[in-house]
């Protein structure tokens, strides 16, 4: 692998150094977490994760979050470090990433209240009886012996990871977790000398941080992740984070910052920690660049990570060369793309699965205590399973058929092509894309359309065989005689209909002609789903006035908090109402009557112009039978099998392909 320095990307193949460790550029992986633990100690999974990325030529790679302490553990698949039995597994990681010729360091934290205890039976800490949402417990304010044992607690995880031969150390002082509630004023409420004025509310993370780097020694790097901003009236700003890191950096060796954001506080403030498509990053980008002017106009020289919503290594450049940062951590960009540093460098942009920032894999699945996944790299969590497809090239090449070109069939025919079958994909329509088509009206899942062009892309340069406006029947599968038959015909969407009457507008009926449904309507959302909530938005965005029913006590319940609590608060910006435990019962045009779920009691709205119903879609299941009915090989994919989101019918499509014998 090999590159011009002095060329377009000459900032970020530089190389950089943390202290007593050198980067091969700077392109990092910032911690994040997975969901691949089993009995709370690092897997084969995390390895082969890991180790993909390594290849794929990144700088650094920080291990997600390790837990200091028994009360921290939270979920079963978190990964602790206070443990010795830990030392033996990550050390065969440090060991597979490092012989790539990346450098590996491990992120060391306690939770504090994000932890309630609920797997270990244990109680949370906190510097103040504040919880951290409003169904949460409040942690257990900490007292002298509490904070002794929690700066132990990160000694020994420390001295852990050096023994397993991490090359440093990441101190977690971001994202709401224990060491930022006691920075931020919102969680510390304090009245001793650990509250009050920010000199105080440092003193137990300068604590843990004096602890760390003694327990380290000198040789080794140790950072701090710092969040520049919390995002929440009365949190912690980037006036006083710049002080914070000032103050940090005098009070030890700190060899770099990782400048990130928000607090874990159900609020906005959570949602822009990932932040999705539909949010503008540039206020981020401002946030590393301010401690990184602080710390130097303090002669501290200590190199500064930007982090969040950088998708190509061309942005991380620009970045670089502004002054915004020294390095660039890319999380979710290397989950879509393990090679987007090697593959850049080698000229094959057009080969990098692009993120789109959707957190319906990665992001949803974490909320769901699932494995991390990926909407546009089903291989993302699988790698030691699912290697890359050209790397396996079928034994045997196959005449593959895929009937349908959404999501699933464009997967199905690109991951048969990769492995070296004869492809061909047959459209009913006149363009491929299915459902990911609705996202074209909708500017703010406009990434959307990113993903298809570089599937169709793929399509061409593996030598696809497209048709459209080919509509497929029984007999023309029969007569093609294909070895292997992926059908993805989709689903069909709900046509919606109320007592009453009177006309009812599907999702796709309201986005494909917003005028028709005048200016004040109802959405009745019996999906909970992301279209439903992408259309709600839009048609708010279009001037709508909008109210929302949905008959669970809940909105939007079948998305991810890590997106929606950033939706709703631009919903209330644009006037939206959500009304839940609402069934809607009668429609006559004009007046909608809705019952009360919780009482039983009769609603209505009225002066109503329409109502917008989202129901699920459902799939036709006549050609499957009769092919399978005539013994043909064939296989269902996507919507076909049952509806689902992208990330269902995406993985579905690639799994089946890669089963062709």
């Amino acid at each position: 692998m090999t590159a011009d320095r002095s060329g377009a990307f000459a900032h970020v193949l530089a190389p950089l150094d943390l202290g007593p460790i050198r980067l091969r550029n700077r392109i990092v992986v910032p911690a994040h977490t997975t969901n691949f633990g089993e009995d709370h100690l690092p897997s084969q999974r995390h390895l082969d994760y890991h180790l993909a990325r390594a290849r794929g030529g990144v700088g650094a790679i920080i291990f997600e979050s390790i837990r200091v302490h028994l009360n921290s553990l939270g979920r079963p698949q978190a990964v602790q470090g206070f443990d010795p039995a830990c030392i033996a597994p990550f050390r065969a990681i440090t060991q597979a990433v490092k012989a790539e010729g990346a450098k590996i360091l491990g992120q060391i934290i306690h939770l504090g209240r994000q932890v309630e205890g609920d797997f270990e039976r244990t109680v949370s800490w906190g510097p103040s009886a504040v919880p951290w949402s409003g169904t949460a417990l409040p942690p257990r304010p900490m007292d002298e012996w509490d904070m002794a044992e929690a700066v132990e607690a990160h000694v020994i995880t420390a001295r852990n990871l050096v023994a397993a031969g991490f090359d440093g150390i990441e101190l977690q002082m971001a994202h709401g977790h224990l060491l930022q509630q006691f920075l931020s004023p919102l969680s510390n409420k304090r009245e001793d000398a650990y509250g009050g004025a920010l000199e105080n509310r440092l003193r137990f993370p300068i604590r843990v941080l004096r602890a760390v780097r003694e327990a380290i020694g000198p040789d080794l790097c140790l950072g701090i992740r710092l969040s520049g901003e919390e995002w929440i009236e009365g949190g912690l700003h980037i006036e006083e984070a710049e002080r914070a890191a000032v103050r940090l950096a005098q009070a030890a060796r700190v060899d770099f910052f990782n400048v990130s954001h928000s607090a874990y506080h159900a609020s906005y403030s959570l949602a822009t920690q990932m932040a999705d498509m539909a949010m503008d990053p540039a206020p981020y980008r401002a946030l590393p660049a301010r401690i990184r002017a602080a710390l130097r106009a303090a002669d501290q020289p200590a190199p500064v990570f930007a982090v969040c919503r950088f998708t190509t290594l061309a942005q991380a450049e620009a970045a670089i060369a502004d002054g915004i940062a020294d390095a660039v951590a890319m999380a979710r960009a290397h989950l879509a793309e393990p090679e987007i540093v090697k593959k850049t460098i080698e000229g094959r942009m057009e080969e990098i699965r692009p993120c789109i920032a959707c957190n319906q894999g990665c992001a949803q699945n974490l909320e769901r205590n699932l494995p991390l996944r990926c909407l546009v790299n089903p291989m993302a969590g699988v790698e030691g399973a699912w290697p890359a497809p050209e790397t396996l090239p079928a034994g045997t090449s196959r005449k593959v058929l895929v009937v349908g070109g959404g999501p699933a069939g464009i997967e199905a025919a690109r991951t048969a092509a990769a492995r070296g079958h004869a492809v061909t994909l047959w459209e009913a329509a006149d363009r491929l894309g299915g459902q990911l088509l609705w996202t074209e009206t909708m500017p703010k899942r406009a990434e959307f359309s990113r993903f298809l062009a570089h599937q169709l892309a793929a399509l061409d340069r593996l030598g696809v065989t497209v048709a459209l406006n080919r509509r497929a029947d029984a007999e023309a599968i029969r007569a093609f005689a294909a070895d292997r038959v992926l059908l993805a015909t989709g689903s069909t969407p709900a046509r919606p209909a109320l007592p009453g009457g009177a006309r009812v507008f599907s999702p796709t009926e309201a986005l494909a002609d917003p005028d028709a449904l005048g200016p004040r309507l109802a959405f009745v959302d019996l999906t909970g789903e992301w279209t439903a909530l992408s259309v709600i938005e839009r048609l708010a965005d279009l001037g709508k006035s909008v109210t929302v029913l949905t008959a669970p006590a809940a909105f939007a319940w079948r998305t991810t908090i890590y997106s929606t609590l950033a939706t709703t608060r631009r919903l209330r910006e644009a006037g939206v109402r959500i009304r839940t435990m609402r069934r809607a019962t009668d429609w006559d045009g004009r007046t909608l009557a809705l019952e009360d779920l919780s009482s039983g009691e009769a609603e209505a709205l009225e002066n109503l112009s329409s109502v917008v119903v989202a129901d699920h879609a459902a799939s036709d299941q006549s050609l499957w039978l009769a092919l399978r009915g005539e013994g043909l090989p064939v296989v269902q994919i996507g919507d076909a099998v049952a509806p689902r989101t992208a990330v269902e019918a995406v993985y579905s499509g690639h799994k089946a392909a890669r089963e062709i014998a």
